[in-house]
């Protein structure tokens, strides 16, 4: 039985709102989801009949899709998920997933080359070996970087349809230092990724606060929020992270000329890989090559500096210098004290 992209849109609609388990879930709520997805993806702006909505949520109970979904009714009014770990995603891709795909693909392939979707490149390669291993039921040919234990991830497009559309959300966020969650109100700006780990840039509504970068894995929860959003006055979103080595950073911070050197066995691969985009070779010498790089010194410029260890020299600012002592100065400590383990120590029976 074919499936038209408007009904996959429609169950990838129900399917998200019955995971979102913070709400209770009617058919007109489901009616008015799917409109507001239809809208959005396709332009259609007619509507979403009940009768069709009943169907989608039969259809989605079958196995002619492959779903098998337990759509539930409760207190003979609100839809949900019997189990609360179910998704449609979770299942595998049917004949007409891999249709739609597979049109995707085709589309995307058109503007590879293209200067300005150079970044669509690997997307499409992805896609198309996601593509080839479900046709083929074959190992994947390419092995990306992933992180399958990832939190977070589910508000990637809450938070992208906020920043769309200017909405405020109601963040309940916790830190890793924090003994507790807050909540607060937070106008979104920007995603950004950073070694397989995702952050929001924004504003909180309290007063006086600073321009915020919260980690998306110790988001608790996101809700839409009636106050009015604030815009982006303050920062230019297209270049806020250049001067920057990861996302630790606040306005009006100075960069600085960062100066190190590499031994020559391990210099092609600072050439191959720079460090920033800003990385240039300044000269040769002592067995070695110096690099320049010019960012502001945050946290994951020491992790990345102190991740070649003896390999690597820093010569400039002195500030850095002093604090890549102290840090190697600390982590020799761990190796130089003494600690007796418990299987290191013979038992009473053992001294007799």
């Amino acid at each position: 039985m074919p499936v038209n992209r408007n009904a996959l849109i429609r169950y990838r609609t129900i399917d998200h709102c019955l995971q979102n388990r913070r709400r209770k879930w009617t058919l007109e709520d489901l009616i008015d989801a799917c409109a507001d997805a239809l809208y959005e993806y396709q332009g259609i702006n007619t509507g979403v009949s009940r009768r069709t909505i009943q169907a989608d949520i039969e259809m989605m109970r079958s196995n002619k899709l492959g779903y098998e979904a337990p759509i539930v009714v409760v207190d003979k009014k609100y839809y949900t998920y019997e189990d609360k770990n179910y998704s449609i995603t979770n299942s595998p891709l049917n004949q007409q997933d891999m249709q739609v795909l597979t049109e995707v693909s085709d589309l995307l392939k058109q503007f590879k080359g293209f200067g300005h979707f150079a970044d669509i490149n690997e997307m499409v390669s992805k896609l198309e070996d996601k593509i080839y291993t479900q046709k083929t039921q074959s190992p994947p040919v390419i092995d990306f970087e992933k992180n399958d234990n990832l939190k977070g991830l589910e508000w990637i497009e809450v938070i992208r349809k906020a920043i769309v559309a200017k909405q405020t959300l109601c963040i309940t966020y916790q830190s890793f230092k924090a003994r507790d969650a807050s909540t607060f109100c937070f106008s979104a700006y920007l995603l950004k990724e950073y070694r397989n780990r995702w952050f929001v840039l924004g504003q909180s509504h309290a007063r006086n606060s600073p321009m915020l970068t919260l980690a998306l894995d110790r988001i608790k929860t996101v809700e839409e929020h009636e106050e009015g959003y604030r815009e982006n006055t303050r920062i230019d979103l297209a270049t806020y992270y250049n001067d920057v080595l990861g996302v630790t950073k606040s306005p009006g911070q100075r960069d600085n000329e960062v100066v190190f050197w590499v031994d020559d066995a391990n210099a092609p691969y600072v050439v191959t890989k720079p460090l920033h985009h800003t990385q240039k070779l300044l000269k040769e010498q002592d067995g070695g090559k110096i690099f320049s790089i010019r960012v502001i010194m945050n946290f994951e410029l020491e992790r990345e500096l102190l991740g070649f260890g003896a390999k690597l020299r820093v010569l400039g600012p002195r500030t850095l210098v002093r604090q890549i002592k102290s840090q190697l100065s600390k982590a020799l400590d761990r190796y130089t004290i003494e600690h007796r383990s418990p299987a290191a120590e013979p038992d009473d029976q053992s001294r007799s």
